[in-house]
C-alpha cells in the first residue's frame, strides 16, 4: 500500500527539507529526511486512507509545488531544468501541509499517529513513527527550522482547519 503513495511521500518531504534545510552536516541531513519523511507519511496516510484513495491520487495526481513556493517565497524567476525539478509534480499541497502542522504540534502528532494506527496502511504491520513523536535533542537541533512553529506557520496554515477536521477536534470549531 504505501508503494502506491511512495511518490508523493518522496517528493513531499523532499520539499519540506529544501523548503526548511537542516542544521549540520550529513548526519544532519539524514535526521531531517527522516522527521520530514515520517511527518509526511502520517499526513498521507491521512490524507489518502483507503486504498481506492490511494488509486485516485495515482489518477489524478497530486497537485505539485507550485502554490507551496509561491507561500515559501521560493517560487523565483530562475530558469528551472524541466526534468531536475520533474519531482515537484509529486508534491501534495494538503500532506505538505499536515506534515507542518504535525512537526510544529507534539500533541497533534501523537492524535495523528494514534488515528493511522487504526487505518488500512498498518494493517498487520505496526508502523513506529519515534523521530517524529519523541526527537531526542540531536533530532531537534538537525531539524531547527524545519520544526520551527514560527517559519511552519505559512505552509500549516494553508490546511490546518482540514487536519483538525479529519481528526475530530475541537480545535476545528475554533480555526
Amino acid at each position: 500500500m504505501q508503494a502506491d503513495l511512495s511518490p508523493v511521500i518522496a517528493a513531499t518531504a523532499h520539499w519540506l527539507t529544501r523548503a526548511y534545510p537542516p542544521s549540520g552536516g550529513a548526519l544532519a541531513a539524514a535526521l531531517c529526511e527522516v522527521q520530514a519523511r515520517q511527518a509526511v507519511t502520517v499526513a498521507a496516510w491521512l490524507r489518502y486512507p483507503t486504498e481506492m484513495d490511494a488509486a485516485l491520487l495515482g489518477m489524478a495526481g497530486p497537485g505539485g509545488s507550485a502554490r507551496l513556493d509561491w507561500v515559501t517565497g521560493a517560487d523565483g524567476t530562475d530558469d528551472r531544468d524541466e526534468q531536475e525539478h520533474a519531482w515537484r509534480t509529486w508534491v501534495d499541497e494538503v500532506v505538505a501541509s499536515w506534515a507542518a502542522c504535525l512537526l510544529a504540534d507534539p500533541e497533534l502528532a501523537e492524535r495523528a499517529v494514534a488515528d493511522v494506527a487504526l487505518g488500512e496502511h498498518t494493517a498487520g504491520t505496526p508502523a513506529a513513527f519515534r523521530r517524529l513523536l519523541a526527537p531526542d535533542a540531536t533530532d531537534r537541533r538537525a531539524a531547527a527550522l524545519l520544526r520551527h512553529p514560527d517559519l511552519l506557520a505559512s505552509v500549516a496554515g494553508l490546511h490546518r482547519g482540514e487536519l483538525l477536521d479529519r481528526l475530530g477536534s475541537d480545535e476545528a470549531l475554533i480555526a
